[in-house]
């Protein structure tokens, strides 16, 4: 069990899924959690699960909260998170995958998903997923006319070991093709003595996904970063991570070059161009 299920689980009006961490619109960073809460609105009960299944890993990402609102406050930045279960809706999938809304998770079958169509499917989008993405992009347009072109830095978790098997990384860097901020920052990690994945566990390249959207597809900078959850389940651990992974970033922010719009090719072939 974590130490996370007073903090993490939001109860909020379903009706307002996005969570702003106010910050200076010219800090030059933007920060993200798509997996931040374990929240299920109260119009989907339980999703027929068991109350201990929204403590694992497939409801949220344990500890990316906390370290995301830590990062936030050390830079002065904004940042906004979900306030809604992923088990409810994926923020960081695409408004066609098929994942979207789970209904096998984890070789877990999700009852309240099991019969999901197509209208309820359009409606948790409209209610929980398009407002995130659009809180996202307003805010990207706002720090663009008052300050330098902003990174955005999505902050997720993953778990321990995978089937049984220990995954080695401390921390992974998940990118597409774009590598001005990845590589300096995988070099970074790697030089504070963590074991870095470089598109490990998962790889970066996801069309449809919050960064494809939002970063690449816009010319504009980003990372996700994917933290073993067993250095960030308590909140003391979080904040600490957040402070060495802070004293990682800041050189990297601080470097006018990082701060600029240019396309790269996604890997996944998604279209890079603005379409407006």
């Amino acid at each position: 069990m974590t130490h996370f299920k007073n903090e993490s689980l939001v109860e909020t009006d379903p009706v307002k899924p996005v969570e702003r961490v106010d910050g200076s619109r010219d800090a030059g960073l933007l920060f993200l959690c798509d997996h931040a809460s374990n929240h299920v609105p109260d119009d989907y009960g339980n999703l027929g699960l068991e109350s201990a299944e929204f403590e694992r890993h497939i409801a949220y990402d344990i500890g990316a909260a906390r370290v995301t609102r830590s990062l936030a406050r050390i830079f002065s930045a904004p940042a906004l998170l979900t306030r809604v279960s992923r088990l409810v809706i994926d923020a960081n999938r695409g408004s066609d995958d098929p994942t979207l809304v789970m209904r096998l998770s984890d070789g877990r079958i999700i009852p309240g998903n099991a019969r999901a169509g197509e209208a309820e499917i359009a409606h948790r989008i409209s209610q929980y997923w398009q407002p995130y993405r659009d809180a996202i992009r307003a805010e990207t347009e706002a720090m663009l006319e008052q300050g330098p072109v902003p990174i955005l830095l999505a902050v997720h978790s993953f778990t321990p070991c995978w089937k049984n098997v220990a995954r080695p990384w401390d921390v992974g860097v998940l990118w597409d093709s774009d590598p001005r901020f990845a590589e300096p920052l995988i070099a970074g990690l790697a030089a504070a003595g963590l074991c870095v994945g470089d598109n490990e566990p998962y790889d970066g390249a996801l069309c449809g996904d919050t960064l494809n959207v939002e970063a690449t597809q816009r010319g504009l900078p980003g990372v996700l970063i994917e933290i073993r959850q067993d250095h960030i389940d308590s909140a003391d651990k979080a904040d600490q991570f957040a402070v060495k992974l802070a004293d990682i970033l800041k050189p990297l922010a601080d470097d006018p070059a990082q701060h600029a719009i240019d396309f790269f090719p996604s890997r996944t072939g998604c279209c890079v161009e603005p379409t407006d």
